[in-house]
C-alpha cells in the first residue's frame, strides 16, 4: 500500500476550474502535495527543478500538447520514470495510441467521477492509503 501524503502531483490542465476539481478530488484522496500549472512548458520547467512522483496532464491545451508534454517527460533521463497519466476528452484511439506508444502509465477520459482518477492511480501505485 501507498501513503497517498508521500507523492508529490503536478497538475497539468489549461482549464483553472479542471485544476482546481482534479486537485480537490486528489486531496480527499489524502494527497497532501498537489501542484498545478496552466501549461505543459511551465510545468516541464517546475517538475525539472523540483521533481514529482505522478504527473496528471490534459491532452488538448495550447502551445505544448499532452503527447507532447509525455514525449518531453520520457525524453529526459532525470524524469522518464515519472508516472504520467493523460486526461482526454474523447477517447479517440489514435491519441490513446499514441500516449501507449509515448509511454503514458494510464489515461482518463473527462469528464470523470474522483472513484475513477483513484482507480487510474492505483493501477499505477498500488492500494492508496
Amino acid at each position: 500500500m501507498v501513503q497517498t501524503s508521500a507523492i508529490r502531483v503536478m497538475v497539468v490542465d489549461d482549464q483553472a476550474s479542471m485544476r482546481a476539481m482534479i486537485r480537490r478530488a486528489l486531496q480527499d484522496l489524502g494527497f497532501r502535495d498537489v501542484r498545478d500549472k496552466p501549461g505543459a512548458e511551465e510545468a516541464l520547467a517546475s517538475i525539472k527543478e523540483d521533481r514529482v512522483h505522478l504527473i496528471i496532464s490534459d491532452y488538448n491545451m495550447p502551445g505544448m500538447n499532452g503527447l507532447q508534454f509525455l514525449e518531453a517527460v520520457r525524453g529526459d533521463p532525470q524524469l522518464a520514470r515519472t508516472v504520467f497519466i493523460m486526461l482526454t476528452g474523447s477517447a479517440e484511439r489514435n491519441i490513446v495510441e499514441k500516449a501507449a506508444a509515448l509511454g503514458v502509465n494510464n489515461y482518463v477520459v473527462k469528464p470523470f467521477a474522483p472513484a475513477a482518477l483513484k482507480e487510474k492511480i492505483e493501477r499505477v501505485f498500488g492500494e492508496l492509503v
